[in-house]
This record gives C-alpha cells, structure tokens and sequence, in this order.
C-alpha cells in the first residue's frame, strides 16, 4: 500500500531512525567490550574505539537477512505507515534511555521489535503480525542466553583441560591475545545484528510509502549510514551498563573472557545467518554467567542476573506499550 508522505517528514522519520541506531550504539557499548575494560586489557577510551571499529567492519563481513526480517517479518508491509514506524522508534527509544539510566542491559532489538508490534498492532490489529518472524524473535529471547550459557560454559571446561600442564604466567599470556581477538569477533557480530534492525524500519518505511523501485530491498545508501550510525554510537560509550555487565554479575579474567566473547559471537553470528534479530545483550550476558557457573556457582551475583533477567521480559510488553500509545498520538494530528 502507498501511503503518500512529504518529503521533509521523510526525512526527518530517517533521521529518528538513524537516532535510535546511534543510541543503540551508546546503549549497546557495553555488549562488546565489558570483558575487555572489566580485565582491563583495554583502557575504556581504547576499547570504545575498537568496539566502534568492529561495528563498523560488520558492513563487510554480514549480510542482510536479519534487516528483512525486521523489515517485512514482523508488520505485514502493506500496513506500515509513517505513524506506525514513529510509534515504533520512540517506544523503543523511549525504554532504551530508561534502562541506560537505570543501568540495566536491556535489550534495543527487542525495543525495537516490541515498539513496532504495538504501534503495527494499534493501527492494523492482530492480523497485521507477521507470525514467523516474530516467533522466531520472541524463541530467540529464550534460546540465545541459554545458548551463550552452554557454549561459555562448555569452553571454559575444555580450555581449563587443554591448558592444564601450562604455566599460569604462560596460559594468561595465550588467552589475553585471544580475548582480544574474541571482543574484536562480538564487536563485529554486534554491529552486524544490531545495525540491521534500523535499516529494515528505514527501508519499509521507503517502500511503504512509494519511495522504492524494484519491490522491497535495502538501500546501499541505508546500510552504509546505520553502520556509521552505531558505530558513532559506540564511540560515546554506556558506562553504567558496562560497569553492570563486567563486574556486577560475576569476576571476569582474560581466560573467561575469551570464552564469555567467543560464545556469544558464535551465538549472534548464527542468529544473523538465519535472520534472527537476536539481542546481543542478552547473548553476552548468558555467556557471562556461564563462565562464572563453570567456576563455581557462588562465582555468579545471581540477583543482578535476576534484575536483568526481569528487564528481557518486560522489555517487549513495555516498548509496546509505548510505541501503541505515541501511534495514537499521531492520530489526533
């Protein structure tokens, strides 16, 4: 359906779009580098700048299933409209700044999802869902935190066996060269997850409103300014949710580390290859306890990981509520 739109409310739409990605970014920081400043491998300033390098880098090595899938798998396309996707973005951004100041690592993707179900849902009803991929959305809630758990905690026993006759000077050594090279890994899978989601909202909102030829796609023009997006995003930071996400829920080292950012890139990087916008908050997260529940269970502070598991449900019911409520203040303009 073509819903007719001006010109500048075009672009003023794209460039809330690009906002929520920026502060997606900021919000998001910690996702990539809380291992590496908690261990202090990196300093902040330097591990923001590699994180933001890694974001960007996403443009080269991902693809774009997991931006279709936000684009046309959520909201059947023919019911988005500029009020639908404004709905969208501010209910998402409106949770995304609620939890930073709150220093909870909540998830932006599922904002953003949940944002676009409310304001979809209060235009359209029920029947503008899109059932299999916002299933596979809602699974991925579930799935990717428990995964990072098991792979994390699967890692940290077979290294512990691989590195058992090594010196402790030796094996620091080794994994502190892998840490880093694992951060760089989740740096990248981040941005490339994460970024994707603002351009399939940009991208529907082109082609719902008849500013795309050729039937729907991404832009070129689209996936270059998300990932520059998120990456100027990254670049200022998040440092309570970092502080919450390397040292609140469990004692990190270089060794737990690799294997912390190693699971959750393997965890984020699949879900992009099957066009899941997984959260690569909770993905990290998962991975995090996993490798304190490896060492011991007391190793995990299991009431802030409580505190953050009650952030991921509300985090969709919340944002939806919101997006639903701003589509509805729209209407009365």
């Amino acid at each position: 359906m073509d819903h007719s739109l001006a010109l500048p409310l075009l672009i003023g739409l794209v460039a809330l779009a690009l906002a929520f990605d920026f502060l997606n970014g900021l919000h998001d920081a910690a996702n990539a580098i809380a291992t590496v400043v908690a261990t202090r491998l990196l300093s902040p300033v330097f591990a923001v700048l590699f994180a933001a390098a890694g974001n960007f880098l996403a443009y080269f090595f991902v693809g774009l299933h997991v931006a279709e899938t936000v684009g046309k798998g959520i909201i059947n396309v023919d019911a988005v409209t500029p009020a639908v996707v404004f709905g969208a973005l501010v209910g998402a951004m409106f949770w995304n700044v609620l939890t930073w100041i709150k220093g909870i690592p909540s998830s932006s993707s599922h904002a953003l999802i949940g944002g676009l179900l409310g304001a979809g849902m209060a235009h359209g009803g029920f029947a503008v869902v899109e059932s299999s991929g916002t299933v596979k959305t809602i699974a991925a809630i579930f799935v990717s935190p428990v995964l990072g758990f098991v792979i994390a905690m699967a890692l940290m026993l077979l290294t512990s066996w691989l590195f058992k006759g090594t010196s402790p000077r030796q094996s620091n050594g080794i994994f502190k060269s892998l840490h880093l090279l694992s951060s760089a890994a989740y740096s990248i899978s981040h941005g490339g997850n994460d970024a994707q989601k603002t351009m399939g909202i940009i991208a529907v909102l082109l082609y719902s409103t008849g500013h795309m030829s050729g039937g729907f796609h991404v832009p070129h023009w689209v996936v270059l300014s998300c990932y520059l997006a998120i990456s100027l995003g990254t670049l200022s930071g998040g440092w309570k949710i970092i502080k919450t996400m390397g040292s609140k829920l469990t004692k990190l080292n270089h060794h737990s580390g690799f294997c912390a950012s190693t699971a959750g890139s393997i965890v984020v990087f699949g879900a992009s290859a099957l066009g899941i916008p997984v959260s690569t908050t909770h993905a990290i997260t998962g991975s995090i306890v996993g490798t304190g529940a490896a060492r011991r269970s007391s190793a995990v502070r299991w009431s802030v990981a409580s505190r953050v598991i009650v952030a991921w449900f509300v985090t969709i019911p919340a944002s939806a509520a919101v997006g639903a409520l701003f589509y509805m203040i729209t209407r009365a303009f």
